[in-house]
């Protein structure tokens, strides 16, 4: 079966899929009838898209803004999926003529959702498509698009300790005061340290909301440790966060969780502490890196490959031939030559941009690699955090 399955080529079907397209476009654009609950249930938890405005805009510190979106009505959105906390939602924009997605944690409570409210604190990055495009655009009343709650950073009693040393630097706050405020509401059963790392106190996110959930529930602590302030507060931490600086408000003899969320360099920094505590790797949770940069600084990163690649893609009947920079990723590449790639996640998890790998290398950094034992067997790769190490061919799928 599996040397049949290999034998087939895709490009055999691309008629098929044409066919099928006109037909889906000449059927009626209405949906049946749903008489059982289940489905019912499954379209609530789980649209395809959810249509919103912007009711208000939070100013925060560090070039960070607070974007509360409600149900937009007029377009057929009344009430917003349900999530549970540190689940993130995906941003669907058009920047240029080109369908761009980015995803961003919710930082609101599951229970301010049942009120229709989500809430998306996102920071302006230096060179960043999307959130300098959301700085310049997005207002009060702007109408927005964005995906279902999805992701996997979440508290699972299953798999996770009771006790969770959550760590967190910068804008990688947001899942964390959305686990807090679940806490707090009853949602969530598990006790949170929090280890939250900025340069100085002026810098913390969500200071005066921490510091009102910690006051209000035992199960709630949390710690700054501040890595440039001259003088630091008797109840923070200098300096960063570090394998003893763990030890120290971990629980002794007992099974704990770490839960990080944070820029590059600081999973680069801490994925190092972290082996000296000698961790059950189950009880380590990473949240997705977004968009990944510079593989060259990847240890295991191959030498002597090419400035410059050459891709060939195919989607559907269509095929194009560009190039780009091997330190973008296939992705960036498509991109950047205004070809559209199907994405959510951007960090290889959630699956949206599978695509089969026709020929040539490509490099998968290890803390990005989410395919199967099936994806190596029949060359499939997530173009999100592929680098090309020579000229490629790969079939993609239709963005939709």
């Amino acid at each position: 079966m599996a040397k049949n399955i290999k034998k087939l080529k895709a490009t055999k079907f691309i008629p098929m899929l044409s066919d099928r397209q006109s037909r889906f476009e000449a059927a009626k654009a209405e949906f049946p009838e749903i008489s059982d609950q289940a489905s019912v249930i499954a379209r609530a938890l789980h649209p395809k898209s959810q249509y919103l405005k912007i009711e208000s805009i939070i100013e925060r510190a560090g070039d960070c803004k607070s974007y509360v979106l409600v149900p937009d009505e007029e377009r057929g959105t009344t009430s917003l999926a349900y999530f549970g906390a540190g689940k993130y939602l995906t941003v669907f924009e058009t920047i240029e003529g080109m369908p761009v997605t980015r995803a961003y944690s919710i930082s609101s409570s599951p229970k301010d959702s049942l009120n229709n409210k989500y809430v998306l604190t996102i920071k302006l990055v230096e060179g960043g498509l999307m959130s300098r495009y959301i700085f310049d655009t997005w207002e009060v009343g702007s109408k927005v698009e964005v995906s279902a709650p999805a992701g996997n950073f979440e508290y699972q009693p299953l798999r996770d300790a009771k006790k969770v040393i959550c760590l967190a630097g910068g804008s990688g706050i947001t899942p964390f005061v959305s686990m807090a405020n679940a806490i707090n509401d009853g949602d969530e059963d598990f006790e949170m340290t929090l280890l939250y790392g900025s340069r100085t106190k002026d810098a913390i996110l969500f200071a005066d909301e921490l510091e009102k959930l910690a006051s209000e529930n035992e199960k709630i602590k949390v710690v700054h440790v501040l890595s440039d302030e001259k003088k630091v507060p008797k109840d923070c931490e200098k300096g960063f966060i570090t394998a003893d600086l763990i030890k120290k408000y971990a629980p002794e003899n007992e099974a704990y969780s770490v839960f990080i969320c944070g820029p590059q360099q600081m999973y680069d920094f801490l994925d190092k502490e972290l082996e000296k505590l000698n961790l059950e790797k189950k009880y380590i949770r990473h949240e997705m890196f977004g968009e990944f940069h510079n593989p060259a600084t990847q240890s295991d990163y191959p030498s002597n490959v090419p400035e410059v690649v050459k891709i060939k893609v195919t989607i559907q009947d269509m095929v194009y031939n560009v190039e780009g920079s091997s330190s973008d990723s296939v992705m960036q590449i498509l991109e950047k030559n205004k070809i559209a790639v199907p994405a959510r996640c951007r960090s290889g998890e959630c699956g949206f941009c599978h695509s089969h790998l026709i020929s040539g290398k490509v490099y998968v950094p290890k803390h990005l690699e989410y395919r199967r034992l099936a994806d190596y067997k029949f060359g499939c790769i997530h173009p999100c955090c592929s680098y090309a190490l020579t000229d490629l061919e790969i079939n993609v799928p239709v963005a939709k």
